[in-house]
């Protein structure tokens, strides 16, 4: 499953992030924030208009906001 699949307050740990898709400034910016193989995250909320972007996402104590294609870059696991 990917991180935009993920349901809301669902738990998650990041398993691979494919960063070819990406764009290189987005994909540095992402792993500075965090969201690298391993991370343990959550979907806190999703975006007003239908609920797609942004989603905001809960890594450890720090929370932001990210797009949906960056989501969807990144597998996860349920915990």
């Amino acid at each position: 499953m990917t991180l935009d699949q993920l349901d809301r307050g669902q738990r998650a740990t990041v398993l691979s992030v494919d960063w070819a898709i990406l764009a290189p400034e987005d994909a540095k910016r992402l792993q500075a924030m965090g969201l690298d193989q391993g991370a343990h995250v959550a979907v806190a909320h999703r975006g007003v208009f239908g609920g797609v972007d942004p989603l905001t996402v809960t890594i450890g104590r720090m929370t932001v906001a990210v797009r949906r294609v960056h989501a969807a870059a990144m597998t996860v696991e349920a915990i």
